[in-house]
């Protein structure tokens, strides 16, 4: 590395110079340079310390030293594909294969798993991409999410998750009747992108019966969600209950700590199956030595500092503390989540629960500007996405919640005194 950077001037001016527009900063207004990190800490060209809300790819925090020392051990020794045999990525498949149900035992590993997908038939599944492009395919189908907050079946409905999951029969039957055959379901075990959503427990188990009997298999994504951060368990989807099992569980961003790793777990028979299509699976640098040994480490992280338990218990901390900031404002009509995966939902009114959109992005651009590094999400882009590396402590919570507070404050003071100018004219 360089022993003397570019000032942020020119980083942002060669970066709109060299790099494609479609690739997008946060805080594009004011982007922030970083040039280091550690733990749940990021650090400007400056030295200005940030908490890192964001970053749940850096899962048991940035650039841990034991992760770091993995990776640089094995580069040192040997780094080539898995058509050689290495002691690696059968030691990492079997560690992997502890955590899952034991019908889960078939392993393909990846360099890199895709955001919404950038390839065509991705994009095609994705509606988070597809309404903002070309609309949606004739074969894919898409069911209600399952939104006790907002969605059709709220939460004073006496059984939300069959009720989504008659959601699900409704569109596999309906596509069906028009000849259609069903491949696959696909969900986030906790949706994220669609707003931090906390599907009703047994809508899984519900889901998959309709979606079986139609011939399809369930597929359940942990790519944001997985590695321990809900805390009452090491995957999301065993929220749903300890009777359930995907037919396959796809896997990344934390998997590496920033290290470019995505795994596919599935069963035998759905293995036996793509096998059976002649069809040989291979990815350059899919379960490399290097990539399995980044792997092994994260587990042996979360397995020493306990990280699981910790999100666990920094997580219902940090639920409490933003529960009393509902209480207190208006503005936030619900909280949700589980672990480190939480969502505080802005809304204009409680009535019609409308996404307060404007007043969330201002709020993560004030955040911004006190050093707390969030964003937003959801259909209206108006729920603070909080999804921070595993170490995030009871104090980073605290001096969150406080500074939340301090500047919705401002802003109810704002707008009361912009009602009564109104009313004096």
């Amino acid at each position: 590395m360089a022993s003397e950077g570019h000032s942020k001037e020119e980083t942002l001016s060669l970066r709109r110079q060299l790099i494609g527009s479609s690739c997008r900063l946060f805080f594009p207004e004011d982007p922030v340079k970083m040039v280091r990190a550690q733990g749940q800490y990021m650090y400007d060209e400056k030295g200005v310390e940030y908490i890192d809300c964001i970053n749940n790819v850096a899962h048991v925090g940035h650039c841990h030293p034991h992760v770091v020392q993995a990776a640089h051990e094995q580069n040192q020794v040997l780094n080539t594909n898995s058509r050689f045999l290495h002691d690696n990525i059968v030691d990492y498949a079997q560690r992997l294969s502890r955590t899952l149900p034991k019908e889960l035992c078939v392993f393909y590993f990846l360099n890199s798993g895709a955001y919404h997908g950038h390839l065509s038939s991705l994009i095609a599944i994705s509606p988070y991409k597809f309404r903002s492009l070309e609309g949606q395919p004739e074969w894919v189908h898409v069911v209600p999410l399952p939104d006790t907050f907002r969605g059709p079946y709220r939460e004073d409905h006496p059984d939300p998750a069959s009720a989504y999951a008659a959601e699900v029969k409704r569109v596999t039957d309906s596509a069906q009747e028009k000849g259609r055959k069903i491949a696959a379901f696909f969900i986030e075990s906790l949706p994220s992108v669609g707003g931090q959503i906390i599907p009703p427990v047994g809508y899984f188990q519900k889901a998959a019966q309709h979606i079986r009997r139609a011939g399809g298999v369930f597929v359940a994504d942990e790519i944001q969600v997985g590695f321990g951060r809900v805390g009452k368990h090491f995957w999301a989807f065993q929220l749903q209950g300890e009777d359930f099992v995907p037919d396959i569980v796809t896997m990344g961003k934390p998997i590496g700590n920033g290290h470019p790793i995505a795994c596919v777990a599935t069963t035998r028979d759905i293995a036996g199956a793509f096998a059976g299509t002649g069809v040989e699976y291979f990815n350059t640098f899919g379960g490399s030595p290097v990539s399995c040994a980044v792997g092994l480490a994260v587990l042996d992280v979360l397995e020493k500092e306990q990280l699981q338990a910790h999100a666990a218990h920094v997580g219902e901390f940090f639920v409490g503390l933003l529960n009393q900031q509902k209480a207190k404002h208006p503005i936030i009509g619900d909280v949700r989540g589980v672990g480190l995966f939480i969502g505080v939902d802005l809304i204009k009114d409680l009535t019609t629960r409308m996404p307060a959109t404007e007043e969330a992005d201002y709020l993560v651009s004030r955040l911004k500007d006190a050093c707390i590094l969030l964003s937003t999400d959801g259909p209206g882009r108006n729920v603070l996405k909080f999804k921070p590396p595993m170490c995030f402590n009871k104090d980073n919570a605290k001096l969150v919640v406080n500074k939340l507070d301090t500047i919705l404050t401002e802003m109810e003071k704002t707008m009361r005194s912009c009602e009564t100018l109104q009313h004096t004219l």
